[in-house]
């Protein structure tokens, strides 16, 4: 059914309309257009003031709703994360699955692609972070699951059928073939919880890496004589960096710095998100240990970060408050740039015609009131 919906203030990704109505049919923008030439076919939805946004895309989700998907890699938990997540703006996202075996990597990558085909909302991939990580900066990952890439190894990270994929590594512990073997696959490759120096993440940017998982956290720091994994990453024009901004993760005069010397279109907001997101429970056990989030802190019994109790929509909240970032380019940060990096720009993160009516109002506390994903309206 053609719906139209009115009485907003409209942010379509490149400039704010009003006084405009955005009309969409069969879970794709129509058009949008001026309140005075809304279809006469279309059913009407007053949006009464409230902002409407494209739909947050997060790339980077552990779990939500009190599950992990680690600790059950099947589509109901991917359905549990999703419901969860909606309620804070994120209308696509990646779950994302920790070093694990490769048998539970394998269960994770058969749900996902399940998932996809019944049509669970929001499912737009998987994110394997890990096992192919470096002991020196595994944060709160497990040693004991660490692994090289090796044939088998190939052929499970580019098994998926249906959706995307994106793999964090440690660029110095696998080989450029390797990277260009899994490029070539259309896998999205990423450094991550990585010892690597300078020289070497260039040679893996040059081989197809064109990611960096929360950048700062779990990698080698910038320096005077060694620019390490944060300098090559904010060096290079063409590579995407997600950044958590929680308050916890990094400083935010360091967000500030890095914003401004990254390539504009390049930085994008992710959660790194635990069960707690959603979830009256604030603890949750990862790999036998206790992980407890207090005032949005997610951390070990001993201080370790262990991922975040972020939303998207705080996310957004937290870049323009705490990062002086316009509300437009937080939200791109959110929405835009981040469906860039997975190759669904001209699919997700802008409200134009022809694309997906995936897509979230809010109000002026940027709260969410409705989520739509693919012209469904979902419960929030």
């Amino acid at each position: 059914m053609k719906q139209a919906l009115i009485n907003g203030r409209i942010f379509t990704g490149d400039e704010w309309l009003t006084e405009h109505a955005l009309v969409m049919e069969a879970g794709r923008i129509l058009t949008l257009c001026e309140s005075g030439n809304v279809p006469s076919d279309a059913a009407i939805v007053d949006l009464k003031n409230q902002t409407l946004l494209p739909g947050l895309v997060d790339t980077q989700v552990n779990g939500g709703g009190g599950v992990l998907f680690n600790d059950a890699p099947t589509v109901d938990t991917l359905r549990t994360m999703g419901e969860a997540h909606r309620r804070f703006g994120t209308t696509g996202f990646m779950p994302t699955l920790i070093s694990d075996d490769f048998s539970v990597m394998a269960q994770g990558i058969q749900a996902v692609s399940t998932a996809i085909t019944e049509g669970v909302p929001g499912v737009l991939g998987i994110h394997l972070e890990g096992p192919f990580l470096s002991p020196e900066r595994k944060g709160v990952h497990d040693v004991s699951k660490f692994r090289r890439i090796d044939r088998e190894a190939l052929a499970l990270l580019t098994s998926l059928k249906h959706g995307k994929t994106l793999v964090t590594l440690a660029p110095e512990l696998t080989t450029p073939d390797a990277i260009r073997s899994l490029v070539a696959a259309g896998v999205i490759v990423a450094a991550g919880h990585t010892a690597a120096d300078y020289s070497t993440v260039r040679q893996a940017l040059d081989a197809g890496l064109s990611s960096f998982t929360h950048l700062f956290n779990a990698m080698t720091p910038l320096g005077s004589r060694e620019p390490g994994v944060v300098g090559a990453a904010l060096e290079d024009p063409n590579s995407w960096c997600g950044l958590i901004v929680d308050g916890y993760h990094v400083h935010p005069g360091t967000l500030r710095v890095a914003i401004a010397a990254k390539t504009q279109g390049k930085m994008l907001l992710v959660t790194d998100a635990m069960p707690t997101v959603g979830a009256e429970t604030k603890t949750f056990v990862l790999k036998g240990e206790t992980i407890r989030a207090e005032n949005g802190r997610c951390a070990t019994a001993e201080g370790t970060l262990a991922g975040s109790d972020l939303d998207m929509l705080s996310a957004v909240r937290n870049s323009v408050k705490d990062l002086g970032l316009t509300l437009g380019e937080a939200v791109r940060m959110a929405s835009r740039y981040p469906a860039e990096m997975l190759g669904l720009g001209d699919q997700l993160g802008s409200l134009a015609p022809g694309y997906r009516a995936s897509l979230i109002s809010v109000d002026s506390d940027l709260q969410l009131i409705h989520n739509w994903v693919d012209g469904k309206a979902l419960q929030r």
